[in-house]
């Protein structure tokens, strides 16, 4: 392995996810009220309070806030009824995946754009099953799928939409914040998130029924002290959990706008790369930038994999998004119904891209030691690394 000049090591390990920290002294304060009233979970005053602020920042009428988004996922497809199969996109955590499949749902995979990286509205048709009774969007990047045609794809064939918006809390779509749009939107407050309240989720909707449903399952069933409706389970957030939540919430400009620099920065000091290409965020729309996603092509003189291990071999924990993809994942790739299923962008995807560290712990320097690592492994010539090396 080629050692690293000194002089474009980064000071310290990079990461990707590493959690954004606002408001200490706000969280601090909210913690010693959870102390000062020994209201520790069960719907406490800052859970509700935290619900109410989201709702009011995303727009929609009701929100119900989870201990995690993945939870938060079982329970919407629950709520919503769904049965048969579900049509998920290939490219995505496998969290989008594992809660339809955890729930007795079939889940079918969908191939995705290739330049957007989102489900391929116009590939769905194809997708499509006796049993289909939802498709499963997710909002990638924290860019918006295209809503208004995935939404007139399921009125047509009587489907439930449901979006995975676990990266796109903020984030607009002709202006308007997401959150409202299909059945349901999932968001994920986990640490690694642009705000994160340690860990969790929500779900927000306009339909009162189904929060009403949802408000049963995240709590055993319970409608009242002692009247167990339904069924459910434990998917409440804990006060502390609200608190910093909340915190973050507060200073979620802060959160963006230094996010927003650092995307800048990346792309000033990649541009006219060869075989090199930051994924844009839509023009006129608000996001959180929390995800610098880099495609390395052909053009480039080395592999992506290359590329990774020269990059955290330099203390940048970059990492590869979503590889190898979920149908080439456990459990799927060994279900005989998936054998034999090809989704090339999918796979192409997962060969290519290269998640870059951001958020509050990033600064210029960091950003500028990253960037003449990528920078010298794209140089051609007898000591460039090659394609299988590094």
């Amino acid at each position: 392995m080629n050692d690293h000049p000194a002089e474009i090591l980064p000071a310290r390990v990079l990461h990707v996810g590493r959690p954004n920290l606002v408001g200490r002294d706000r969280f601090l304060g909210y913690v010693g009220q959870i102390l000062d009233d020994l209201r520790f979970t069960n719907r406490g005053p800052l859970v509700d309070l935290f619900e109410r602020r989201i709702a009011e920042h995303l727009g929609v009428a009701h929100c119900v806030v989870t201990s995690n988004a993945t939870l938060a996922l079982s329970l919407a497809a629950q709520a919503m009824g769904l049965t048969g199969s579900v049509i998920v996109p290939a490219f995505t955590f496998v969290a989008s995946a594992h809660t339809m499949h955890g729930n007795g749902l079939r889940v079918i995979f969908a191939d995705v754009d290739p330049d957007t990286h989102h489900i391929d509205v116009d590939r769905l048709e194809a997708c499509l099953a006796p049993d289909t009774s939802a498709v499963l969007a997710v909002n990638l990047w924290g860019n918006p799928c295209r809503i208004r045609e995935l939404e007139a794809f399921c009125a047509k064939h009587g489907l439930k939409l449901l979006f995975d918006s676990a990266q796109a809390f903020g984030s607009t779509y002709e202006g308007r914040r997401l959150g409202g749009f299909g059945d349901a939107e999932v968001f994920s407050f986990h640490a690694t998130k642009a705000i994160n309240s340690f860990e969790g989720g929500a779900i927000t909707t306009n339909d009162a029924e189904l929060a009403a449903r949802l408000r049963l399952l995240i709590n055993f069933g319970f409608s009242d002290e002692d009247c167990v409706d339904d069924w459910g389970t434990n998917a409440k957030m804990p006060e502390v959990c609200a608190a910093m939540g909340l915190s973050s919430l507060e200073g979620l400009e802060t959160v963006f706008s230094h996010n927003r620099r650092i995307f800048g920065i990346y792309a000033e000091l990649l541009e006219g790369l060869p075989g090199l290409t930051l994924q844009p965020y839509g023009a006129g729309e608000e996001a959180a930038h929390h995800y610098v996603v880099l495609r390395i092509d052909d053009a480039l003189p080395v592999s992506r994999d290359a590329l990774l291990a020269r990059l955290r071999a330099a203390r940048v924990m970059a990492r590869r998004y979503f590889h190898p993809g979920c149908h080439r994942s456990e459990p799927y790739r060994s279900m005989p119904i998936y054998e034999g299923v090809s989704l090339p962008v999918t796979e192409d995807l997962c060969q290519r891209l290269l998640c870059l560290p951001t958020g509050l712990a990033i600064e210029r320097p960091d950003v500028a030691a990253i960037c003449a690592i990528i920078t010298a492994a794209a140089q051609p010539g007898p000591d460039a690394p090659s394609a299988n090396g590094v």
